[in-house]
């Protein structure tokens, strides 16, 4: 009879602290969840998703910016709790992983968000070479049209647009292997500059007002535009019938504030071992969260101001502006602005925003697949710190390699990065885990009733909020990115996290080491 088999538990983890240093501020805390909530791109690209709904019939903006603010107060509250019990590297992986246990646990985060992410910076990779050439193409320079134009439409550059992502996202990849302290302050100077100008733009819609817009139509006129902004509002007023508020159609949006906004707030705890005093671990998560609601709120706010709900709501949904000219907020403030100089800004500040985003998600993914490795879930040379840099080199080698082949892919086979919104959905199921997580841990841990109960129902509330998204995303498949290449990514992701703890469990065994117990404990600093 074979005895049962001797584990060495002094080596559960692959080292017995981290290796990483404490250098994350509180503003670099609240920067990093700002990236992560990607106000510049949402409303950026809001066109691009407006465009495929099935009506905006009495849908404004703001209230479904403020309703889906409101829908994420329960897991802000979850996180804000879960990440003053429990801030370690890799924040929500920790406590799930720690609930669900390693072979469901951690396969759900490396499909959730580990590689969910990687399809998100290749979004914005690419929403980032669509606002270089919309910036272009809006300050006179139509050479740049190449790369404004979503592949399938006669002119667009696919291959360009995929060298030009691939060469920005792999200097920001260099700068984090060789520098990562600047790599969190190229962060924080980003979106500092990103609000600044945000905040100019939001000005100079409202100072134009209503004639600065008209003018702004009279110059697309004249570029070949052939409709004027009484028929552009007028083609919304007609097709939206009521001018009512419509509920159940602002329901249709959330999982476009979901792909970019609200949900986005694991930045900071994912890096809170990291995070120098208590302030950036008990307040980062509220304090960005309220940042963003008035943020994007406000920019929405500032266009209708400007515009007019019809004209706003009608050029969001005319296939001409959208595509041939770009709407968005960015581009009408720079069309409003009356200044080659005002304009080049604001051009630059979307911009700014985009390369924010990505400078953040590749500090984060590291930090998911860093923690991922010290449990032994991926193989450990992942958890690798150069001693030379203080950077996880292997995990942002990974990055730069899995990133650019979803680029190659929206690029070539679908020509637009709206085709990865599909792959959000693996962080919706996610994220429906990790609410339960935080149920199951108030009742482990949680003595005191207010705060077990306080835990409990915001985490009710969260798994319900993103159960209906997750339904909201398959049922308008059509909207939101339902295709071979997402769905397939998001299943190819949850079953290799399988084969991977497997694998890892069985070769680790062959060492006395189980792995299995990682996931009974909380992992060192």
């Amino acid at each position: 009879m074979i005895g049962k088999k001797s584990y060495d538990n002094t080596k559960v983890f692959v080292r017995q602290a981290t290796g990483l240093v404490k250098h994350v501020s509180f503003l670099d805390a609240v920067s990093l969840n700002l990236g992560d909530m990607s106000v510049g791109a949402a409303v950026a690209t809001i066109g691009f998703t407006t465009i495929l709904l099935s009506t905006m019939a009495g849908v404004n903006l703001v209230y479904a910016s403020l309703l889906a603010f409101a829908l994420s107060i329960p897991q802000m509250v979850v996180y804000t709790m879960m990440n003053r019990r429990v801030h370690r590297t890799g924040g929500d992986y920790i406590w799930t992983s720690r609930v669900f246990g390693g072979l469901f646990g951690g396969s759900l985060a490396f499909m959730g968000y580990t590689m969910e992410t990687l399809a998100y910076l290749a979004l914005i990779a690419l929403s980032t070479v669509f606002a270089i050439g919309s910036v272009g193409v809006a300050l006179g320079n139509n050479s740049f049209l190449g790369l404004a134009l979503s592949g399938g439409i006669s002119g667009a550059m696919p291959g360009l647009q995929f060298l030009v992502a691939a060469a920005i996202f792999a200097i920001l990849i260099a700068i984090n292997i060789f520098k990562p302290k600047i790599g969190y302050k190229l962060v924080t100077v980003a979106i500092v500059l990103g609000i600044l100008i945000l905040l100019l733009s939001m000005g100079t819609l409202m100072f134009a007002g209503k004639a600065g817009v008209e003018h702004y139509v009279s110059t697309l006129q004249a570029q070949g535009f052939n409709q004027t902004y009484s028929q552009v509002a007028g083609a919304y007023s007609s097709s939206a019938g009521s001018h009512g508020f419509n509920f159940r159609n602002l329901l249709l949006l959330l999982p476009f504030f979901a792909i970019f906004v609200y949900p986005w707030m694991n930045a900071s705890p994912a890096v809170s071992s990291e995070i120098r005093g208590k302030s950036g671990v008990r307040w980062s998560v509220p304090v960005s969260v309220v940042i963003v609601m008035l943020l994007v709120s406000g920019a929405f706010a500032a266009m209708y101001f400007a515009g007019g709900l019809n004209f706003i709501n009608g050029a969001l949904t005319n296939p001409s502006l959208v595509y041939d000219y770009s709407f968005n907020f960015w581009t009408l403030a720079m069309g409003v602005s009356g200044s080659p100089l005002l304009s080049l800004v604001i051009g630059l500040g979307w911009i700014i925003w985009d390369l924010a985003i990505l400078a953040y998600g590749i500090i984060v993914f590291s930090r998911y697949v860093f923690a991922q490795a010290f449990d032994r879930f991926l193989p450990e040379k992942l958890a690798y710190v150069s001693p030379k840099y203080g950077s996880p080199v292997a995990a942002h080698l990974f990055d730069l390699v899995v990133t650019i082949a979803l680029i190659g892919g929206a690029s070539f086979l679908y020509g637009t990065f709206s085709s990865l919104y599909g792959a959000v959905a693996a962080a919706m199921i996610y994220f429906i885990f990790i609410a339960l997580s935080a149920i199951v841990y108030a009742f482990r841990h949680e003595h005191d009733s207010l705060p077990k109960m306080t835990l409990v129902v915001a985490g009710i509330l969260m798994a319900g909020v993103f159960i209906y998204i997750t339904y909201q995303f398959f049922a308008y498949s059509g909207v939101w990115g339902g295709n071979a290449l997402a769905y397939g990514y998001i299943v190819a992701s949850f079953v290799a996290g399988l084969v991977l703890y497997s694998i890892s469990k069985w070769s680790n065994a062959k060492k006395g080491i189980d792995i299995s117990m990682a996931f009974k404990e909380i992992p060192p600093e």
